[in-house]
């Protein structure tokens, strides 16, 4: 089986350099070839290491494995821990620094959805193409796949002078709150550099993501007259607290629905006489009854939108529709800042072309900006507006957070080595 899977490696190899490579990036692909076993080895040991995000001893083991790759080429190495009360392992950090091109950030994350509790799936492959495990695609196999290119640059001398920080995060699947203390070490290194290359998974070899939306929460909260259900739409009784909650998202949804790029989704609601909603297990309760008109109704969503500004208008208007109450109810809305956008900036644009260009180089097609809205938020976005900024360069596969999630070996290695490349050339 390894001897077959060595030769198909080969093959895809054979064709990336006989594309347009200079003698040195061929040598950059012959090396993630040559050692694509000793790379599924790592990735299998890692999948293998149960990382939830609670899971802190097993991030940190994750880490550690990690961390022992990095210090073997040459980078230095940082744990970063977090304050007790987050809850959450820290992160990795691996530098290097040197005046030589452009000074990169690349991006991971240790943990997985995929928390001690749950049964586990060890790495398993299910054949030539194709194996699963708990975190394989999303992001282990991306980790693995920044290890093994800069070992290919290692291997020809290709680091020395370069700046280069790898940063992974501990806990990007349930970030630790608040973000301004789980993320600060992040962003301010980040701002040191001036590319930031993110490793969530590929979408095959066409597409990266220049853009993505960011997330907040909303909480609505509507109040009504309570009393004896036959004077409901009266004067005196109104309409009670759940009509007024009805009206609000119907309107969110008539007057907001069509606009490119935002949502909101109301994810939980409550309503009665008595209510009450705990955030922290998104749980809520209601007593009541039917023949009493609703006192109370709480109903809490999320809001993704592509820009900052884009935000703050779709904001605006709706707290202008929770404003405009029916008789006898009155409400209130809350936002809560999560992740940003990554908004799609020139800047971006100019480091997908280079990208672009080594794909061509490699004979594997052109790229192209993906959809924003096909990607949930993610740690790039933290940092999108302080630097240039690409991300969907990492393993390709299906399922992820799915218990099934798969790894498309057969992409793997040109994955890697497109990567590579796409440091060598900004590096230089």
């Amino acid at each position: 089986m390894e001897k077959i899977l060595l030769l198909l490696l080969m093959g895809i190899a054979l064709e990336a350099t006989s594309q347009s490579l200079s003698p040195v990036e061929k040598k950059i692909v012959e090396h993630v070839t040559n050692n694509m076993l000793q790379t599924e080895k790592l990735l299998e040991e890692v999948v293998n290491i149960n990382s939830g995000t609670l899971n802190k001893e097993g991030v940190r083991q994750v880490g550690e494995r990690l961390g022992k790759e990095f210090k073997a080429l040459g980078f230095t190495t940082e744990w970063v821990s977090l304050p007790d009360s987050l809850n959450r392992a820290g992160h990795l950090v691996a530098y290097r620094k040197g005046n030589k091109g452009k000074k990169l950030f690349l991006i991971g994350h240790l943990d997985t959805v995929f928390e001690k509790s749950m049964p586990f799936t060890p790495y398993t492959r299910l054949n030539d193409s194709t194996a699963t495990g708990q975190g394989v695609n999303d992001m282990k196999g991306g980790d693995v796949m920044v290890v093994a290119a800069l070992k290919a640059l290692h291997a020809q001398g290709l680091l020395d002078g370069t700046s280069i920080t790898v940063y992974f995060t501990g806990d990007e699947e349930s970030s630790g709150k608040p973000t301004s203390i789980s993320r600060k070490d992040f962003i301010d290194r980040a701002k040191q550099h001036d590319i930031a290359l993110a490793y969530e998974n590929a979408q095959g070899f066409s597409i990266a993501t220049t853009a993505r939306r960011g997330i907040n929460d909303w909480r609505l909260t509507t109040y009504g007259n309570s009393g004896h259900s036959s004077g409901i739409f009266s004067n005196s009784a109104g309409y009670g607290a759940i009509y007024e909650a009805a009206r609000i998202l119907d309107q969110f949804r008539v007057q907001l629905s069509q606009e490119k790029y935002l949502t909101f989704n109301p994810g939980v609601i409550v309503g009665g006489t008595e209510v009450n909603y705990d955030p922290m297990l998104d749980r809520g309760e209601a007593v009541s009854k039917t023949n009493i008109i609703s006192q109370k109704a709480m109903v809490t969503g999320d809001l993704r939108f592509l820009s900052e500004k884009q935000k703050e208008e779709a904001r605006a208007r709706m707290r202008e529709i929770v404003a405009q109450n029916l008789p006898g109810t009155r409400a209130e809305i809350n936002f809560t800042d999560g992740i940003p956008s990554m908004e799609p900036t020139p800047g971006n644009a100019a480091v997908l072309q280079v990208l672009d260009q080594v794909s061509r180089d490699m004979g594997l097609g052109s790229v192209r900006a993906g959809d924003p809205g096909s990607r949930g938020a993610g740690d790039i976005s933290y940092v999108a507006k302080y630097l240039d900024s690409l991300d969907g360069l990492g393993a390709s596969g299906k399922g992820a957070h799915a218990p099934g999630e798969t790894i498309n070996l057969k992409e793997y290695p040109a994955l890697i080595q497109r990567s590579a490349l796409l440091i060598y050339r900004l590096t230089r």
